[in-house]
């Protein structure tokens, strides 16, 4: 299961229990729909509370990252799992953006709120 919530720039996602294709699908939809209309967002995945996630989710993942991965300027990712760090470090290939991982959720929340963009 899901929760995706919108402040400013940045859409938080929160993974409770297992991560599923349609739960992925429904983080699709929300982003491809916020970047539509609000231009580029920061993201925020709070995986604390995930306890797994299908293949198939990480199959959905890199394709969507590799199509809309400049779509964002900050990833930020909340984990204590060791696996989930290195899969990260693996996303991070595949996306135009800053990407890191906090094991303090207020510290990512911070850091993604923040902007990389230069405004003349």
């Amino acid at each position: 299961m899901i929760t995706i919530q919108k402040k400013n720039n940045l859409i938080i996602v929160a993974v409770i229990g297992e991560f599923t294709l349609s739960d992925y699908k429904e983080f699709e939809q929300q982003v491809l729909y916020q970047s539509h209309f609000d231009g580029k967002a920061n993201l925020l995945f709070d995986w604390r509370d995930m306890l797994d996630y299908t293949v198939d989710v990480a199959w959905e993942e890199i394709k969507f990252m590799r199509q809309h991965g400049s779509e964002f300027d900050r990833v930020a990712v909340v984990t204590d799992d060791e696996w989930q760090a290195w899969g990260t470090w693996v996303f991070n290939l595949f996306v135009n953006a800053n990407v890191s991982v906090f094991k303090s959720y207020e510290e990512a929340e911070e850091w993604a709120s923040a902007s990389d963009r230069i405004d003349s």
